[in-house]
């Protein structure tokens, strides 16, 4: 983005993490950022602002993580709502879903991509983790430089300006029982030296806001020798390590049949769970699995509104929150784009399945709020997810930001220390006036310097993908 950076920041009020590690209000806060785009100091109290600081025009809070993103998946976003077959489920929907990943250009997928990364700027996420299988050319085959299509995305988040976490996927079979790929998986195939080869690259490219990471579809998609493969080239890699697991039960009663454990319970076995590992969904986990989670260090990635609208199920959020899982969101489908509505969905289907009210809080460990627990479990496990050492408004993590805008209707005569519960739970709205990256305002009075060409790119994209369909 060409903005100018800033120097410094001072807010009336700002959520700044504390020494137990949970994130609190505190007032008055000025927020330095270095040069290389980290804040270089935050410190509360200081009743003046300094004549090179920025006052912001609301309340500061840190930036947020998409812990899980299929870019591509943005094209066809409220197209699967109609059932005309005996039933619909996430299967039928992967099937629908196929069809846009065999069309899709490069040239589109940037597009739909630099789309994509302006809503969710806008919604409040400053990072996004590209869950990305999508390889080859539509026949099947690499392409000329085989990461063209991972470098369309990074070049889509450096248009938006968003950071981003490209994950190279590791894909090679259908299923337990189907050695190899469907004809309209055929974009997917890669390897486990692929998956390696293809980080390293991303990571030698040395682009800005963009960090490498590692990914597995599924343990249905890839043998387990393949996986141990991946885990012995990456033995001294630092960076996440994402998978899909448990998002549907026939992929736990497949697993059971084809090796005798659940999907997790496989993962623990096998000794692979570290500090590294993103569990992405998680959906149907049992209390030994999720002990042997916590016990591991692994993380896990929800998605609500996509694994509501999949039909997924619900996760067991009490077990995980006691076990002291960390946990992050994402925006998996872009169904939403809005990372509120990830974290009230989050508790509001606990609400419904249990028939109880604020699930996530725990007023016994000093936590009543169940938006402030959520969100701070959000900022907190979103760094991991990312393949950053730290995040949030602190030293040394980098300086992402979101400034509320108090005249939004949702907040509205709310007393300042129920700002985040109207956040998550009184919407929708645009509560965000403007969101730094890396200490450069790329959204400013609710505009994205780039939206309109980009949102003209991206329709006349879908108009092609599309056509009379």
């Amino acid at each position: 983005m060409p903005d100018a950076r800033v120097a410094a920041l001072w807010a009336p009020r700002a959520w700044l993490p504390d020494r137990t590690g949970r994130g609190g209000w505190r007032e008055r806060v000025l927020a330095r950022i270095g040069a290389d785009g980290r804040w270089s100091g935050v410190e509360a109290d200081v009743a003046q602002p300094p004549a090179d600081a920025q006052v912001v025009a609301g309340a500061l809070l840190p930036g947020i993580v998409d812990a899980h993103s299929h870019a591509f998946q943005r094209a066809f976003a409220g197209l699967t709502e109609r059932r005309e077959s005996a039933t619909d489920d996430f299967w039928s929907w992967r099937d629908r879903m196929y069809r846009i990943a065999l069309r899709i250009t490069p040239e589109q997928l940037r597009a739909v991509a630099a789309q994509l990364y302006v809503e969710l700027l806008a919604g409040g996420y400053t990072q996004v983790c590209e869950f990305h299988y999508l390889q080859h050319d539509r026949d099947g085959r690499p392409y000329d430089d085989r990461l063209e299509l991972s470098w369309a995305l990074a070049e889509a988040a450096a248009e938006a300006g968003i950071g981003l976490t490209l994950l190279p996927v590791l894909y090679e079979r259908a299923g337990f029982a189907q050695p190899r790929l469907r004809d309209d998986q055929r974009r997917f195939a890669m390897g486990a030296a692929d998956v390696w080869r293809a980080a390293r690259a991303i990571e030698d490219s040395h682009r800005p806001l963009v960090n490498a990471g590692l990914a597995i579809h599924s343990l249905r998609a890839a043998a387990a020798e393949s996986i141990d493969g991946l885990r012995r080239l990456a033995e001294g890699f630092a960076g996440p390590i994402h998978i899909h697991v448990a998002e549907q039960t026939a992929e736990v009663d497949d697993c059971l049949q084809a090796t005798g454990a659940r999907p997790i319970e496989w993962l623990a076995g096998r000794r692979l769970l570290d500090r590294r590992w993103q569990l992405v969904h998680a959906t149907h986990a049992v209390q030994a699995e999720i002990d042997a989670v916590a016990a591991s260090g692994a993380a896990v990635v929800i998605c609500p509104t996509t694994e509501a609208d999949l039909g997924d199920g619900l996760a067991d959020l009490p077990a995980w929150l006691a076990a002291g899982v960390p946990l992050a969101i994402g925006s998996d489908s872009h169904i939403s784009r809005d990372p509120l509505e990830e974290l009230r969905w989050l508790e509001f289907g606990q609400r419904l399945a249990l028939r109880r009210r604020n699930v996530a809080a725990a007023p016994q460990a000093g936590l009543p709020s169940t938006a402030e627990r959520l969100f701070g479990l959000a900022i907190d496990a979103g760094a991991a997810a990312a393949g950053e050492a730290a995040w949030g408004l602190r030293t040394g993590a980098r300086a992402d930001a979101l400034v509320v805008d108090a005249a939004a209707a949702p907040l509205l005569g709310v007393p300042a220390g129920r700002l985040l519960d109207a956040l998550v739970f009184s919407g929708p709205g645009r509560p965000w006036r403007d969101v730094m990256v890396a200490g450069r305002w790329v959204v400013n009075g609710h505009r994205h310097v780039r939206s309109e060409p980009i949102a003209r790119r991206f329709e006349a994209t879908l108009r092609a993908i599309w056509g009379g369909a």
